[in-house]
């Protein structure tokens, strides 16, 4: 027979397998929750893409400054002749900083609040970045804050971001199967985007659109035109496109939020 540990060793023996178990799960969570996020993201950014009109680039980690997604949005000019009803072939660009989200909880009013100063911060760096970079003005590129939620919006939420000043659009992606990757429960943006003394000018509108299968999406749509989602095949296509430059930059802005 093995003699027994003493009671204090066992103690100590039992409390070491605990402290471990309670590591693993702990880390395997962290994991879990990272790995979920990224995909999320990559869904995100498919879906801009092929839907509407958005060619963005992941820049989130420990040093994102609060940015998750980061690139253009391509539309129509707004200073196309409002007699003009053909969907012109050009087409301009919108600076989008984007924040993804894959909670579990409705999103709060707290998460535009920390958009609103994401993109407070951004303005106050691009200020001050020399002309060398023209691509980060705000005034030649408006700013749009795009907030994609795994989970729905809730009501106070969507009232403080349709009071912002902030132009926002809201991007409801609620979880799907692998085969409805395309998916989108809701689309809401503000007068500051989309009204007529907005970004957008009042052209355009976000419109549910069903297939005859029932099932829906928002689509895009300029001057009661369905708008293609269009983005540039490649990088070569978009003036002042630098993604080492945009590297450099977002990592001044990060430390800057710090």
């Amino acid at each position: 027979m093995q003699p027994s540990l003493p009671p204090t060793t066992m103690s100590l023996h039992r409390c070491s397998r605990l402290g471990t178990r309670l590591f693993t799960t702990s880390s395997s969570a962290r994991t879990s929750s990272v790995h979920r996020g990224t995909a999320f993201e990559e869904r995100s950014l498919g879906l801009l893409q092929e839907h509407l009109s958005m060619s963005l680039r992941r820049v989130g980690g420990k040093s994102d400054g609060g940015i998750d997604l980061m690139g253009w949005w391509w539309l129509p000019p707004n200073d196309t002749n409002s007699a003009t009803k053909t969907i012109p072939a050009s087409r301009r660009r919108l600076r989008v900083l984007a924040q993804c989200k894959a909670e579990k909880k409705k999103m709060g009013p707290n998460f535009v609040r920390e958009m609103e100063g994401v993109l407070h911060r951004y303005i106050s760096l691009s200020a001050h970045t020399p002309t060398t970079l023209p691509s980060f003005s705000s005034n030649q590129f408006p700013l749009v804050a795009l907030l994609i939620s795994e989970s729905a919006f809730t009501k106070s939420t969507i009232l403080r971001a349709q009071s912002s000043p902030v132009p926002f659009f809201l991007l409801h992606l609620p979880p799907v199967s692998p085969d409805e990757q395309g998916w989108i429960g809701a689309a809401v943006w503000n007068p500051a985007l989309a009204g007529t003394r907005g970004l957008l000018g009042g052209e355009m509108e976000a419109r549910w659109e069903r297939s005859l299968t029932g099932d829906g999406r928002p689509g895009l749509w300029w001057r009661n035109q369905k708008l293609r989602s269009w983005t540039p095949d490649s990088s070569t296509e978009i003036e002042h496109w630098d993604l080492g430059t945009e590297d450099d930059f977002i990592e001044d802005f990060a430390r800057d939020a710090l």
